[in-house]
């Protein structure tokens, strides 16, 4: 009988203790910067249904305020949580809504061709927002089993979780366009939300599989305005009033007149040169065509330290502001290979200084103005194959946080071709499309490939696929002469790169010339296209370029 009060008291002794504990961590959970919460919760999490209900991950953020109503997205309706959070009352509501189809397929969403004057995206029911406008937070679990760490987040529903989540913070939270009021998201999973949706920079804090955001509403308004996939055209081209995101918002009038607006951001359009100066002429003719339209944003060029004193003098008179970088080296390439550094495009990231970046490749030009480019959110391009993006022209949103996890996942993530550009898709699976006239690539393999020829004069943006225009004589395009290289031949798209060539200042045009090596290379294709007696009979055009006669090292 002696034994029953001791073992009542050593209950209690344990009670004490664990709300000791308890109390401890959640004192310097709350009093420690977001690192300091993460390390005081590695060692001795409390247990996740009680910190998910006791709502302490949003004490700080929410504390004082006297009503809090909470949005439950993904989480069983027959499941009664109880929320609590002391001096407040809280309430719950389950957000219903259909769940996509599981007979939808990633490639659904994001095809390889589309009709780019009709717009055709498969439905991802979202819930009737009217009902979730008064909500302070939303916690959602996320479906993470169609997850995976290498090959990115490609799940249907994952994708529809994120959407809904979003679009239902931002019918809460953006009273006006003037008016905004702070809600927060919390996400249950391991794999965590899309990063391009919810940027890293709203990310309050994480603790195990949870995560606290609270979303900067302007870009998440802009973001949900896009389509919810690469199936149609990102706007402002679908013109039809009929698009579907569209009426994701209930003031979509006011936001269609914003929506040319900058947002007072500021831009650029930037270019990456490392490993050799194969590109700086490229990079020259670059800025000069970009000049040419009459574009007001900045010209922005990052290089290793291949690019010598003498080439830089040429880049900064073109117009770029030049910036020294470290390269970032390839997982996938061999030491001392032709692509060992093609990662160093990653630094762009880098340029915090800057709300919205233009990417475009060195071996580019652009022929009309393209400055509307930066009213898209991050990331938007054109597509390249399958249901993948090009990254030869890319709008993305600056960030440290963005570029160390980029840094994180080099060595976590694959490339379906061994480049950056593979990679990439691999991190941002959710992306915006442009139309291929911001991007049109330089591939007429085929027949219809031919015919697409006849565009050259529409586009705004040519990328130079194959052997460079500045590589080749400018009499005619050498792709034509190299087996393995016609599909990249055109001597229109060539003729268009050489009347840049010929409107840049007299004192540029020298960092397009040709060099021994480069000159005995294309006497070489030049003569095995004449023995083998290509149909196309380039090899017959006697050569005039005077830039044979005045060779560099």
């Amino acid at each position: 009988m002696a034994s029953k009060p001791f073992h009542c008291n050593q209950i209690s002794f344990t009670l004490s203790i664990t709300l000791l504990s308890l109390s401890l961590i959640i004192f310097l959970v709350f009093s420690r910067s977001n690192h300091n919460i993460i390390d005081a919760f590695k060692h001795n999490p409390p247990p996740s249904n009680q910190r998910f209900r006791n709502l302490d991950l949003l004490q700080e953020d929410i504390n004082g305020k006297k009503e809090i109503k909470i949005g439950l997205v993904n989480i069983n309706s027959n499941e009664e949580i109880q929320y609590q959070l002391p001096g407040s009352v809280v309430s719950t509501v389950h957000v219903r809504f259909d769940r996509v189809s599981k007979k939808r397929k990633w490639e659904d969403f994001f095809p390889f061709r589309i009709d780019e004057n009709q717009q055709n995206c498969p439905e991802i029911p979202m819930p009737a927002l009217e009902k979730y406008q008064d909500l302070d937070v939303v916690v959602a679990k996320l479906p993470c089993k169609g997850w995976s760490g290498k090959s990115g987040m490609r799940d249907v529903f994952l994708l529809q979780v994120n959407l809904v989540v979003a679009n239902i913070l931002v019918e809460s939270g953006w009273v006006t366009p003037e008016v905004k009021r702070a809600v927060y998201a919390v996400f249950v999973g391991s794999c965590g939300p899309m990063q391009e949706i919810f940027r890293c920079e709203d990310l309050l804090r994480k603790v195990e599989d949870h995560r606290v955001y609270k979303p900067e509403l302007r870009r998440l308004k802009q973001t949900m305005l896009m389509p919810p996939g690469s199936c149609q055209l990102a706007q402002p081209y679908g013109e039809t009033g009929k698009e579907a995101w569209r009426y994701h918002s209930a003031d979509h009038e006011k936001l269609k007149m914003l929506k040319y607006s900058a947002f007072q951001q500021r831009e650029a359009y930037a270019t990456v040169l490392h490993t050799s100066e194969d590109y700086v002429c490229g990079a020259v003719a670059l800025a000069q065509s970009i000049i040419r339209t009459n574009s007001t944003r900045d010209l922005i060029l990052l290089h290793d330290e291949n690019i010598t004193p003498e080439s830089l003098v040429g880049l900064k008179a073109a117009g770029w502001d030049t910036r020294l970088i470290n390269g970032i080296r390839s997982p996938f390439a061999d030491k001392d290979s032709f692509n060992e550094w093609n990662f160093s495009p990653l630094r762009i990231w880098m340029l915090t200084w800057y709300d919205k970046v233009v990417f475009i490749d060195a071996d580019v030009l652009v022929f009309n103005n393209i400055d509307w480019l930066f009213v898209f959110p991050q990331l938007s391009a054109a597509p390249n194959d399958k249901t993948l993006f090009n990254s030869g022209v890319m709008v993305i949103e600056p960030s440290l946080c963005v570029f160390e996890d980029l840094m994180v996942k080099v060595l976590e993530m694959d490339s379906y071709n061994g480049s950056y550009q593979g990679w990439l898709n691999e991190v941002f699976t959710w992306w915006h499309r442009l139309p291929s006239q911001v991007n049109f690539l330089k591939d007429f393999e085929g027949e219809d490939g031919r015919r697409q020829e006849k565009i050259l004069d529409e586009i705004s943006v040519l990328h130079f696929l194959g052997l460079k225009p500045w590589m080749c004589y400018r009499d005619y395009d050498c792709n034509w002469d190299k087996e393995g290289m016609l599909r990249f031949a055109s001597d229109k798209a060539h003729e268009k790169w050489w009347q840049v060539y010929d409107e840049m200042p007299d004192t540029l045009q020298p960092y397009c010339g040709l060099t021994e090596h480069m000159n005995w290379r294309l006497k070489k294709w030049r003569w095995i296209a004449r023995s083998l007696k290509q149909p196309d009979e380039h090899w017959k055009i006697g050569v005039t370029d005077p830039r044979q006669y005045n060779l560099g090292a």
